[in-house]
């Protein structure tokens, strides 16, 4: 199991230059990696509380019913799905949930 760090009400990490948040589409955590290092990484505006991450974040996944497609642009913590996300949020802009301690 992986151990988070809470580091706001909406965002956790668990390495240096991780950042996870909750997506209320998919019903689980996504990761973005921001700073130096290897493989993709993205921008980050620093603020803790309402992030903006740049460029869009999208993530795939199979699923027992197939690929998911979650496509969004997270700014000033704010999730806009765009349509090509296959959740029932696709198209919605919803507020960063608050970040739910495993408990």
């Amino acid at each position: 199991m992986t151990a988070f760090t809470r580091l706001s009400k909406v965002l956790a990490t668990t390495e240096e230059g991780s950042l996870w948040f909750e997506c209320p589409g998919c019903e689980m955590v996504h990761r973005i990696m921001h700073g130096a290092g290897s493989g993709p990484r993205w921008g980050w505006n620093g603020n803790l509380e309402k992030p903006t991450f740049t460029p869009s974040v999208l993530v795939r996944y199979n699923w027992s019913d197939g690929e998911r497609v979650c496509h969004s642009f997270v700014t000033d913590g704010q999730i806009q799905y765009l349509g090509d996300s296959t959740h029932v949020l696709a198209g919605q802009t919803v507020d960063l949930p608050d970040w739910e301690d495993e408990t």
